[in-house]
């Protein structure tokens, strides 16, 4: 089953009620911040089934369609409302990456998030998330995860892997009303590829940048986000295909999609050492692009910091990108593991921090 990250976030005991008073405990089987959704297990049916929706299609959806809202709102109890589809693909509404939601007016409250947006054929076209309200409650602005991210994310968990997305491996931004006139695009829509990593999908399959973007599969893309949710709720070693606006005329592209490239696994940092409690992961192209760094940018990120532990002493935080242990570059997790496991009498490191270099020696 299905419901929102930001629910269960933080939970050690998550348990499900039935309208006839059951309890069952739960197992979170896959937790997806990025789209805040989350896929449960029942721990045990006690030999029972329950019902199911199926998924519909949320790209058939359109303005003005008849949907129902389910939810427990306020703690209440099960409740549905009713309401038309708003609008479809909306961003700005919360800090998700994949922001492209169904925007309706029926009634949304505290207590909705994770329920089921349905449409007048009892079929699942959304999961209730998200409210614009003063009051804090229900103005007849509410949103919706699509169906189409939910059953990606539903089947993954089900199926038991990872959720592994596909990367395209360019920068992209908005195009500006100035940007349309300059390249000749008419209006402002589409994609502008800004940057393309070398040697990633986007340039093996011969993007460059002032490419724009303005479909994928036949599906308008407007603004960027827009091309990161189609390619989203697709998976890797499929294949789609990109129109693109380059040098004054449009032209079709298809691509591959192709996982991120790997880093390794995060390596932790133990032992008599200063930076025992460290975790680190390597930067990778895809993981500088999430971090907002130049697709050139090297070095081990550092994840997590222990509380209390030496490296937490010696000051370093989340978030820190190490370029540079005692004259030696740090371009990998698990050397950087090996080498801060040394004993040297001092310290010589070089990081990198909101934007700042910082060089700093401290005793070994």
């Amino acid at each position: 089953m299905l419901t929102n990250h930001h629910v269960i976030d933080g939970a050690t005991d998550i348990r499900i009620a039935t309208p006839d008073g059951q309890e069952y405990p739960v197992d979170l089987v896959l937790d997806d911040p990025k789209t805040d959704l989350a896929v449960l297990k029942v721990r045990d049916l006690k030999g029972q089934s329950f019902p199911a929706l199926d998924f519909a299609d949320s790209d058939a959806l359109e303005v003005g369609d008849l949907v129902l809202a389910i939810g427990n709102p306020f703690g209440v109890g099960q409740t549905v409302t009713s309401g038309i589809v708003s609008a479809l693909a909306r961003t700005g509404v919360e800090s998700s990456n994949y922001e492209f939601f169904i925007q309706t007016d029926a009634a949304i409250n505290p207590g909705n998030s994770g329920g089921a947006l349905v449409d007048l054929q009892g079929r699942l076209v959304g999961i209730n998330t998200a409210i614009v309200s003063r009051s804090g409650g229900s103005v007849g602005i509410g949103f919706a995860i699509p169906a189409n991210m939910a059953k990606l994310v539903a089947e993954t968990g089900i199926a038991g892997g990872a959720l592994q997305r596909p990367w395209f491996g360019a920068r992209l931004q908005n195009v500006t009303s100035d940007l349309a006139d300059g390249l000749g695009l008419g209006r402002a829509r589409g994609a502008l590829i800004a940057e393309v990593a070398p040697g990633g999908p986007a340039d093996r399959d011969g993007f460059r940048p002032g490419d724009v973007i303005v479909s994928v599969d036949g599906f308008a893309v407007e603004q960027p986000s827009a091309f990161d949710f189609r390619l989203a709720t697709r998976k890797i070693g499929e294949s789609a295909t990109l129109q693109v606006f380059r040098d004054g005329r449009t032209e079709n592209k298809t691509i591959t999609l192709a996982a991120p490239p790997d880093g390794g696994e995060p390596v932790t940092v133990s032992g008599n050492t200063r930076f025992a409690g460290t975790t680190v992961e390597t930067v990778t192209p895809a993981l500088a692009q999430e971090l907002g760094l130049p697709f050139a940018a090297r070095g081990v990120l550092v994840r997590a910091v222990e509380p209390g532990s030496p490296a937490g002493e010696m000051g370093l935080r989340a978030g820190d990108l190490i370029l540079n242990l005692n004259g030696e570059d740090t371009l990998e997790a698990g050397a950087f593991g090996r080498l801060a496991s040394n004993r040297p009498r001092s310290w010589q490191v070089v990081l990198q921090r909101g934007g700042r270099i910082i060089r700093a020696e401290v005793a070994g």
